[in-house]
């Protein structure tokens, strides 16, 4: 199964194992300076996106601080019920400390902790159109790119779920 670039790592092997990994060489005396960097870019990917989503609605003369964020998907991965390690909940808790009123929708996960608040999941349909913003960070088959297409006022995709759509309300990674 091929991978691609996306918002950050999650799950259960992906984030932890090449640390290990990295520590067993080190015990043997050498460095393991490229397994380090891609750790340090990967773990960074959350404040990417949180960046991408703050440039697109300045550009659209809103700010983060009081805006509607609806996050698409909080597992870690497409199709699953797994949040371990989940970047969604690094761009969560950004977007967040930034001021922004979060929702999200994800059809795996009922519920979600974000820095004390809890949040249940919502129906895309009743989301999309009320955000400022939609970031899609996990992008499950049971989502219907077409109808939040052309509910959403701006999207940030981050899984490239809507490659065969063109729009300047579609900001990629």
């Amino acid at each position: 199964m091929p991978f691609y670039p996306g918002p950050g790592l999650g799950g259960h092997c992906i984030p932890i194992d090449p640390f290990y990994l990295s520590w067993k060489i080190r015990q043997a005396g050498i460095e393991a300076r490229f397994i380090e960097l891609a750790g340090y870019i990967n773990g960074q990917m959350p404040h990417f996106v949180v960046e991408k989503v703050q440039n697109a609605l300045n550009e659209r003369g809103k700010p983060v601080k009081g805006a509607h964020v609806h996050i698409l998907g909080v597992a870690y991965k497409r199709n699953v019920d797994d949040m371990r390690e989940s970047p969604a909940l690094d761009v969560m808790h950004l977007l967040k400390r930034r001021g922004a009123r979060l929702t999200y929708s994800d059809p795996f996960i009922g519920k979600v902790q974000v820095d004390g608040l809890e949040l249940a999941a919502v129906a895309p349909e009743a989301a999309a159109g009320a955000a400022d913003c939609v970031v899609i960070i996990t992008d499950h088959a049971a989502f219907d790119y077409a109808a939040l297409f052309e509910q959403a006022q701006l999207i940030v995709d981050t899984r490239n779920a809507l490659k065969g759509f063109s729009s300047e309300k579609i900001v990629r990674l």
